[in-house]
């Protein structure tokens, strides 16, 4: 465990120097019971601050952001009614005034002193951060030890990017409450940073000391405008040069460049995020906020490297997706999917997850987004899988990349009854990229000229994205 930061120190930690100034009103503890006065009065003392929140305003690498703070050495950073209503209105103010809100947590919950009146009040920061967010404005939250009960029930699990730091304690019940209540302890390493981002409920786990580059990153993602492209586009003219069953082939050598390669050489900046934030997390999917040469998107990509025979892509690396795309809708960013994969998982446990409807899920939220969107056919596009994330104003497609709706082998198992003939299935389906951009599925091609390198690759794929999403903003 890392050692606890007092709110001020987060403050200068995150913040530039001498940028922030308080949006805190004075607290008003008149009237309540004189026990629990004295009781606010000693936990005031050692914290140093009147109340479990402070709320303002600062820049973070001059960008104006809110910010909200749990203190928890007063009362354990639990909220009551004067703390819930400071938390309310900086969410409120930050959207009135269109910027982005930083929050973190260090909290047992809602105050149990005050009771239900307190923790009534969790639903009123709920619907402000939901309109902060309708705003289309972004909300980050970093979850510190320990966060419990009615703050992670709430204000802790709204973020568009959700972190924590490492080794910290955050759950629903607090592990003593349980004991307690149940006669029994709570199982060891559930309640924990790491193993809720194993689970894809948190996006990481974060030291204090990498908080000020990971939030600047993601600022520039969500907020700063494009930049000017600086990757060359290939305009050479694509001719049918090999056939489509010798593109399958190219595409499914385990050296054939993928949306890792994309993301590392072609992009400016990256934040991945990791499941579906609902317990459920398939590496199959990739989900991040890029800036793919100069222009920020949201990125949701097949994984060519961890999908295999034995470990397809399930329903869940498609509910990864759809959580990409409700993102970039919410943020008025960009989407760009990433299409490679050699089909979705076929078995019991797949159909029992809805992977008929999570692929009809997808394909109805990729046809109706609401911002740019360009698909991109990187490799392999097998079956329903592929085609979850193809529907987009644009779609490119490498020069080897194909599209059809079983393997060709599987083509040549139903047609002809044995695998021999899955070359000429291939060229009969017309699944390669320069029939698909004949029939109009692909509009535009990336040609991959002799000797090309995972390198030049990705810059020449990121440098088209960039040009087509320049283009979309245009119009």
């Amino acid at each position: 465990m890392t050692e606890r930061l007092m709110a001020q120190q987060l403050l200068d930690l995150v913040l530039d120097e001498g940028s922030f100034v308080s949006w805190d009103e004075p607290v008003d503890h008149s009237g309540l019971d004189p026990t629990y006065q004295q009781e606010l009065r000693a936990a005031a003392e050692r914290a140093g601050t009147d109340e479990s929140v402070l709320t303002g305003r600062g820049l973070m690498r001059g960008r104006p952001v809110a910010v909200v703070v749990n203190e928890f050495r007063f009362l354990a950073g639990s909220i009551g009614r004067a703390a819930a209503l400071r938390i309310t209105a900086a969410v409120r103010r930050a959207t009135a005034e269109g910027i982005p809100v930083l929050a973190t947590t260090a909290s047992g919950g809602t105050r149990m002193q005050e009771g239900t009146p307190a923790f009534v009040h969790m639903v009123d920061i709920t619907r402000a951060i939901m309109d902060h967010r309708a705003a289309g404005l972004p909300y980050l939250i970093y979850l510190r030890h320990p966060t419990t009960g009615g703050v992670f029930a709430s204000w802790g699990s709204l973020a568009h990017i959700t972190i924590a730091e490492p080794g910290a304690l955050i759950g629903f019940l607090g592990p003593k409450v349980y004991e307690i209540m149940e006669g029994k302890p709570f199982p060891p390493g559930v309640q924990t940073a790491e193993n809720l981002a194993d689970r894809g409920i948190i996006d990481a786990v974060v030291l204090p000391d990498e908080l000020p580059l990971l939030v600047d990153r993601a600022l520039s993602l969500l907020v700063d405008p494009p930049t000017r492209q600086t990757r060359e586009l290939r305009t050479a003219e694509v001719h049918r040069e090999r056939s489509a069953w010798d593109s399958i082939q190219i595409t499914r050598s385990p050296r054939r460049p993928g949306v890792r390669e994309v993301l590392r050489y072609g992009s400016d900046a990256t934040v991945r995020l990791q499941g579906t934030e609902k317990g459920e997390r398939d590496s199959a999917m990739i989900v991040a906020f890029a800036r793919l040469d100069g222009q920020p998107c949201v990125v949701i990509g097949q994984d060519r490297t961890t999908q295999t025979r034995f470990k397809p892509m399930g329903p869940a690396a498609l509910r990864e997706a759809r959580r990409g795309m409700r993102l970039a809708n919410e943020l008025r960013l960009p989407l760009v999917s990433f299409i490679d994969t050699p089909g979705a998982e076929l078995s019991p446990e797949a159909e029992e997850g809805a992977i008929a409807g999570e692929i009809a899920r997808c394909i109805s939220w990729m046809s109706t987004m609401r911002v740019p969107t360009v698909s991109v056919l990187l490799g392999q596009g097998c079956g329903g899988g592929a085609l979850a994330l193809l529907p987009a104003d644009v779609v490119i497609a490498a020069e080897n990349a194909w599209l059809s709706p079983l393997p060709p082998e599987g083509a040549s198992a139903i047609v002809h009854g044995d695998l021999e003939h899955a070359a000429e299935m291939a060229e009969a389906q017309r699944v390669g990229a320069l029939d698909l951009r004949d029939n109009g599925t692909v509009h535009h091609i990336v040609p991959e000229p002799p000797g090309d390198t995972p390198e030049a690759f990705a810059r020449a794929m990121s440098a088209e994205i960039g040009a087509q999403l320049v283009a979309l903003r245009s119009r």
